[in-house]
């Protein structure tokens, strides 16, 4: 079905379905389901906003939704009526999440039926969401199990029990919120204190960091466009934990680096603003169309020149490495994304058990390959925004036991959790996301 016009109310809920039913059918994910589907026929900000919306939160709390509309259904729907059983579920969540009068709640949802042409469930859509109404004033009953209680897939919540038994419950409950604007002050054009000012003087409520120097929270989430100095490039969006990178990899002046995983090149641009006289630097990714985005970056932070080279291929292999060994390698390794969970919400749905397996083997192809690239003496920082321990410490307890040459350094630092090999920050309510740090060395006589 092609993109249904946001030109109405009824349609934003159509399209919501829309984009909802495509992901639970492995057809994309809201980063490329939204731009395909959701902005046809309007630029009307309120409606993009409800669409998305509309999709992130149903995502956000699609465990517990479906749990409450399996006992709304007699029976459960047919597969083809994928797109009936997302838009009930878009009803569930206006109803219970969102601050709009129940009549546009429950007749718009219902009208979305005419546009998805399924004139047929205008009854069904109207009843259920009406006997939701009067559950919700009576006090819903509670949730008995941990995945619609938690909102969270069984197999991640047992996981996550596993690895984190003191924790796992304010993990859960952090991956249902969202998560803060976070911002990264480019310290070459301007002071942290300064900036917070600028916000301030345009009547923005920031708030420093506490755990990296160029770390500035929103109150409020903000078009860039509309914050002080974007074009001049005194900020990046990027949350505080991966912000702690480049202090990790000890960046001194005459270095040669190498970002082995970079778009689209948050990192890449933060190396460079914290350490200026850099030899050179190498971005790579095996995704080109990504590349573009690191390349705008590099020309708005005024970061753009000839020692920073942009290449696309795969770090698993070599054939892109001209022999000459780094001093520093960034891997920020491709992962599960359990740690942003609550900025990407439709993980919850997408991410199975057995692509933990996949991932870890890709991760450990990438750390075997990019080792041999690393100079004796050389530092290496392995990083995920994952909290799941096979991907994280367990991965470089395998690594350092295969790898004769290869050292830990140890990670010194007042914030997050020590762990077997490394160190990691768990998601937290108004603050950082989920990412893990591991530090390595390759002894100085290799080679």
């Amino acid at each position: 079905m092609k993109p249904i016009p946001l030109n109405q109310p009824a349609g934003v809920r159509a399209n919501a379905a829309l984009i909802l039913s495509r992901l639970r059918q492995e057809q994309g994910s809201l980063a490329t389901l939204l731009p395909a589907l959701g902005q046809s026929g309007t630029t009307d900000p309120s409606s993009l906003s409800l669409l998305k919306e509309l999709c992130f939160g149903c995502c956000r709390w699609y465990y517990q939704l479906d749990a409450r509309l399996q006992t709304l259904l007699g029976k459960p729907l047919k597969k083809k009526d994928a797109d009936i059983h997302a838009l009930l579920l878009t009803g569930l969540y206006q109803l219970q999440h969102l601050s709009m009068p129940d009549y546009v709640a429950i007749n718009e949802t219902v009208n979305a039926t005419v546009l998805l042409k399924k004139v047929w469930a205008k009854g069904l859509v109207n009843g259920v969401l009406r006997q939701f109404q009067r559950e919700l004033a009576a006090g819903l009953p509670e949730l008995k199990d941990d995945s619609s209680r938690y909102s969270h897939p069984q197999w991640l919540i047992k996981q996550i029990q596993a690895d984190w038994p003191e924790h796992w419950q304010p993990v859960l409950e952090a991956g249902n919120t969202q998560a803060p604007m976070t911002l990264r002050i480019n310290l070459q054009q301007i002071s942290r204190d300064s900036y917070l000012q600028h916000l301030q003087d345009a009547g923005i409520e920031g708030r420093a960091g506490l755990l990296a120097p160029t770390a500035v929270y929103l109150a409020k989430a903000s078009a860039v466009d509309n914050l002080p100095g974007f074009e001049q490039g005194w900020f990046s969006v990027q949350d505080e934990a991966s912000q702690l990178l480049p202090s990790l990899l000890k960046l001194e002046p005459a270095q040669h680096v190498l970002d082995a995983c970079a778009a689209p090149g948050g990192k890449t641009c933060h190396m460079l603003e914290t350490e200026r006289g850099l030899s050179s630097l190498l971005a790579l990714d095996i995704e080109a169309r990504r590349l573009g985005r690191l390349h705008e970056n590099l020309r708005r932070l005024q970061l753009d020149s000839d020692k920073v080279a942009v290449v696309s291929a795969d770090a698993s292999k070599q054939d892109w490495w001209d022999g000459q060994p780094f001093d520093r390698i960034l891997l920020d390794a491709p992962c599960s994304a359990t740690g942003i969970i609550r900025r990407q919400p439709d993980i919850k749905l997408l991410r199975q058990a057995p692509d933990i397996l996949r991932l870890a083997e890709l991760q450990a192809s990438l750390l075997d390959n990019l080792w041999r690239t690393l100079k004796p003496g050389g530092v290496m920082v392995y990083s995920t925004c994952s909290i799941l321990a096979a991907e994280n410490h367990r991965q470089i307890e395998q690594f350092l036991a295969r790898t004769a040459d290869a050292r830990e350094l140890a990670i010194t630092a007042g914030w997050g959790h020590t762990v077997e090999h490394g160190r990691q920050l768990l998601p937290v309510q108004d603050g950082t996301d989920g990412f893990y740090f591991a530090c390595l060395t390759k002894d100085v006589h290799a080679g």
